[in-house]
């Protein structure tokens, strides 16, 4: 950490450059002294990529920005704030600290909290932003958070961890095990420590193979900023035994869409032909698997089992995903595609389909955009089909 960077003319050099072109920038090289000009190209780049994410940060004087890919990696303040109200206590622990937008957010509810972050210049730009924001019941601490906790004395009420994916001999991996920490290998140890751990994963990685590998599961978050799933939560209890509660939430979107079901649970679903009314589950409900589940609870019928596509007489307003009217729906022809969208525009998607949105383009010359929206998927009848319909705004 270059504590020249903090400097008021150069803050003020890295303000005035915000919307610059960073290569031209870098082509004139730097106005000082103590300060290269790839560490102010960083801390533009750094900051710019904060504005919509972190506007806390963006809107804070003398924030110290890590490398680029820090920012990019770390939660947004929507997602840290989200997390932040599914735990109670008074310490917790934060073993994969990151930039410490989590922590940030945990330190409004907690009196204690203690930041690890194994990257020394990363922990020690988030303990000067932490003084900045005035965090002052954060803790920071350089070096192994596993470790750390195996030579504390102390307990924690919660230990939260976000595993990295990269394993330095095998390196992007699918499975818990291979994450850094292994957190199965360490569950044990973990709950000596904390009654509740809460556990952050890449939405890549998948739900019930993550649940195979892990016990006392009592919350599954599948979390989605503008329908785009960023996060997979795990919030384990010792020695919880009940059923597993599975929360989807839909945030930066007004109103916030929620829907909530039980694991493991496999309620009758009716098939149907497109009615007035087509529905998409947004991504987080996707993601959550609870494709039963949706038609069951907003009394829906599916199109097909694998189609993941719902259809109703009546309005269903409350829906967590996009909603549309029906105009028509035609047996998929690719000849006479063209005549069911004369206006040669319209928003393309498939769902069980075997064809790709490219290709439908190229075959049928359909432009994209427009008022009009053109889903492709399988009926009950196992007969491709093309649907006609409009997006209802409410």
């Amino acid at each position: 950490m270059n504590g020249n960077i903090l400097a008021s003319d150069i803050q003020n050099f890295i303000e005035k450059h915000l919307k610059s072109d960073i290569n031209s920038l870098i082509l004139k090289g730097s106005p000082f002294q103590d300060v290269s000009i790839q560490e102010l190209a960083n801390q533009i780049i750094a900051k710019e990529k904060s504005e919509k994410k972190l506007p806390t940060w963006f809107g804070t004087t003398n924030i110290y920005y890590p490398p680029k890919i820090s920012i990019e990696q770390c939660s947004s303040e929507i997602t840290a704030s989200y997390k932040a109200q599914l735990v109670e206590g008074t310490s917790l622990i934060d073993l994969t600290g990151g930039f410490g937008v989590d922590v940030h957010f945990f330190a409004k509810k907690f009196q204690r909290v203690v930041h690890c972050e194994i990257n020394e210049a990363l922990a020690a730009t988030v303990a000067h932003n932490n003084k900045i924001l005035k965090n002052t019941g954060v803790t920071c601490f350089a070096g192994d958070g596993l470790e750390f906790l195996k030579n504390s004395v102390e307990n924690f009420d919660v230990i939260y961890i976000d595993p990295s994916r990269r394993h330095d001999v095998k390196g992007k991996v699918f499975l818990l095990k291979d994450c850094l920490p292994n957190v199965p290998e360490n569950l044990d140890f973990l709950f000596e420590k904390a009654a509740t751990i809460v556990l952050k994963n890449s939405p890549l990685l998948d739900i019930q193979s993550c649940s195979n590998e892990l016990k006392f599961i009592k919350e599954i978050h599948v979390v989605a900023l503008k329908s785009e799933v960023k996060e997979l939560l795990f919030i384990l209890e010792k020695n919880y035994t009940g059923s597993v509660s599975v929360k989807t939430v839909n945030l930066g979107v007004t109103p916030e869409q929620h829907f909530d079901f039980t694991l493991g649970a496999s309620p009758i679903v009716e098939y149907s032909a497109p009615k007035q009314f087509l529905y998409e589950p947004n991504a987080a409900v996707l993601k959550s698997g609870g494709f039963q589940e949706v038609a069951a609870q907003y009394k829906l019928s599916k199109l097909h089992k694998h189609s993941h596509l719902y259809t109703s007489e009546e309005l269903i307003a409350h829906f967590p995903g996009r909603i549309f009217e029906v105009e028509e729906s035609f047996k998929y022809n690719k000849k006479l595609v063209k005549k069911q969208f004369p206006e040669k525009k319209a928003n393309i998607a498939i769902r069980n389909f075997p064809k790709s949105v490219a290709q439908l383009r190229k075959e049928t010359q359909i432009k994209d955009g427009g008022d009009i929206y053109a889903f492709f998927t399988t009926n009950v009848e196992n007969e491709k089909i093309s649907i006609r319909c409009k997006k209802i705004l409410l």
